[in-house]
């Protein structure tokens, strides 16, 4: 993890710290990454240039150190591993099993332990309770408002507006301030084992409201605990996930977000013939996915990183051991996560909540971070996708169609979504986060346009073909929705921070996205109504194309790097990234593909060590 030559960009030099982190291993000068500091990033494994002698004694320091004198003779052979993954296969001290358990992780990537394809799916059904939440108030919308006595004119459309984006508001405002506290105390599984109880009770307080008051005030309380969770369960599922899948593994998230609105457009539909109460059964359902959630995630094992923060290796220790089939797999990577996390605790001390809010912008790797992040949340919601999310009964009603036909409508709509984040399961860590971002948006831009001039251009006698063409072309901005910012946007997020700022950063990042889900979501009624379908639609177009400019000059990639790792990916100056994409990409892009120059080659940004453990 060397570096060349530091520029002058100024930095805080605020300084921070691990709970218990001690003075191994042994580290070069060369290899530590200064976070207050902007720097050239070399990629490298901070054990490559660690003498044999220093190794053994540093494992021995650390074993009696952190309690785990009973795994001596396993952790160092797992440090050899670490320090040179691509001799493992010829090394006398490894035995022929654990040899054959080494080349078996590199051959079936997908073969991974119970536990943690568990882990993974109480977080997707997290996730499901989320998408759930949302749909509860897209279909009760055709039918609330008549019973708290919400007719038509401005007023009316506003509190709409309200009552929809209120539990983005609480997510945007109390909840992300809840995520980093809360963790740090009840760990990842406390958590969202929390965040699971507001999802329980709420809906059904939703249910049981006989004002608008009351139910803007618990749908208020439910965005806490969706933005607890959101803030949460992307990071518990990527502290758990080898890298080399763990992109795939994120896309659970999106994937059980349509999931959860599909079911939660179904529950609509099941009910929708109910007299009188069916809007209070309709947002009371979403209570159900809560229950699997509260009960299934104290089966799953807590992060491992999570536990080292705590300096309670011991814990660390058995939850790797659960989450990899082989014991030396897991003191292998106890050890060289330890290790990275030495790199980063050796220049941050004495941190605390207030200031890790504040290093968010003062130190140079964090704030890049933050940028990114935020910038990747701030597109989930330029690209119009609240809209179509929160307002596809409304608009389809709008539209002429009949009520049930919109609800119907809306399930599909959820469909195409869900079926269409399949193919991110493979797409994010084969092509990349970057890719993925830069394919959707500009797709979405002219969907979402083609859809708001139908309304222009298709004569208003033919109804039935111009709703049609404008529901195929809000479907298909659904789709390219769902194949890459959709599922793109929390895993890249929950990967971006190191451990010392995880909780507060994602918080950060979910609030980014709640609360401009929010603007938009109390703003569109009345924008529908101002700038007519075809002005509305027109003008998330264009934002589709702003968020695409922010996203190829702010945004790195991260595919296959272990969490660690990434330290050295934002340890780049935000201005040569800014630089690399303008000078060095447009130029080989112009080249290669519309001059097909063949010779044309792209110099990388990153300088790469081959011996990078890739887990």
């Amino acid at each position: 993890m060397g570096y060349d030559e530091k520029t002058s960009d100024s930095g805080s030099s605020a300084e921070m710290a691990y709970d218990g982190m001690s003075s191994f291993p042994r580290v070069s000068a060369s290899k530590a990454i200064d976070m207050n500091e902007n720097v050239d990033a070399k990629i490298s494994n901070p054990l490559s240039d660690t003498k044999m002698d220093d190794l053994m004694q540093d494992i021995e320091l650390f074993t009696e150190e952190k309690g785990l004198l009973d795994a001596l003779d396993l952790l160092k052979r797992g440090a050899l591993v670490a320090q040179d993954p691509a001799s493992a296969d010829s090394m006398d001290v490894l035995s022929n099993e654990e040899k054959a358990a080494l080349r078996h992780e590199a051959a079936h990537k997908w073969k991974q332990p119970t536990a943690l394809y568990l882990t993974i799916f109480i977080c997707s059904i997290a996730a499901a309770v989320e998408g759930w939440d949302h749909t509860g108030a897209s279909g009760v919308d055709l039918s609330f408002p008549q019973e708290f006595g919400l007719y038509y004119g401005a007023r009316a459309t506003w509190i709409l507006g309200v009552i929809n984006a209120c539990p983005s508001l609480g997510a945007a405002t109390i909840g992300w301030l809840l995520s980093d506290p809360c963790n740090n105390y009840i760990g990842r599984r406390g958590t969202i084992f929390l965040s699971a109880v507001f999802c329980l009770l709420l809906p059904i307080g939703s249910a049981l409201t006989q004002t608008w008051q009351q139910l803007l005030i618990v749908r208020l309380l439910l965005g806490v605990g969706m933005g607890l969770k959101a803030a949460t369960v992307p990071i518990f599922a990527a502290e758990n996930s080898p890298a080399r899948i763990r992109g795939a593994l994120l896309v659970s998230w999106q994937l059980f977000v349509a999931l959860g609105m599909l079911l939660g457009y179904s529950a609509n539909l099941a009910v929708f013939k109910v007299p009188v109460i069916a809007w209070r059964l309709q947002m009371g359902s979403a209570f159900l996915p809560a229950i699997p959630l509260l009960v299934g995630i104290y089966f799953c094992p807590e992060s491992a990183r999570w536990y080292m923060k705590k300096n309670r290796y011991q814990e660390a220790y058995q939850s790797l051991l659960r989450l990899r089939f082989h014991p030396l797999q897991a003191a292998r990577d106890l050890y060289y996560i330890h290790c990275q996390l030495e790199v980063e605790a050796s220049i941050v001390k004495n941190s605390n909540y207030f200031s890790r809010l504040t290093q968010l912008f003062t130190v140079p790797r964090v704030r890049r971070a933050t940028l990114a992040s935020s910038t990747v949340m701030l597109a989930q919601q330029l690209c119009g996708i609240t809209i179509i999310t929160f307002y596809s009964s409304y608009i389809f009603q709008s539209a002429s169609y009949s009520a049930r036909t919109a609800v119907i409508a809306s399930f599909g709509l959820s469909l195409v979504k869900f079926v269409f984040t399949l193919p991110a399961i493979w797409t994010i860590d084969t092509f990349g986060r970057r890719p993925l971002l830069l394919f959707t948006l500009p797709n979405m831009a002219w969907t979402l346009l083609a859809a708001g001039l139908c309304h222009q251009f298709m004569p208003f006698s033919n109804m039935e073909a111009r709703v049609g063409l404008a529901a195929m072309f809000i479907y298909l901005s659904a789709a390219f929705y769902s194949l890459g910012i959709g599922p793109v946007a929390y895993a890249y997020s929950a990967e971006v921070f190191p451990l010392s700022h995880r909780e507060a950063g994602m918080g950060l990042a979910v609030a980014t996205n709640f609360f401009w889900s929010f603007v938009i979501a109390i703003t569109f009624p009345r924008m529908l109504v101002t700038f007519t379908p075809v002005g509305a639609f027109g003008f998330f177009a264009g934002l589709n194309c702003l968020a695409f400019i922010l996203i190829f000059l702010l945004v790195p990639e991260t595919k296959q790097r272990a969490l660690e790792e990434l330290d050295y990916v934002f340890a780049v100056p935000s201005q040569k990234h800014v630089a690399y994409q303008t000078g060095t990409v447009v130029p080989w892009w112009f080249r290669k593909r519309l001059l097909w120059r063949r010779d044309a080659q792209l110099e990388p940004l990153y300088d790469t060590d081959k011996s990078i453990v890739v887990r």
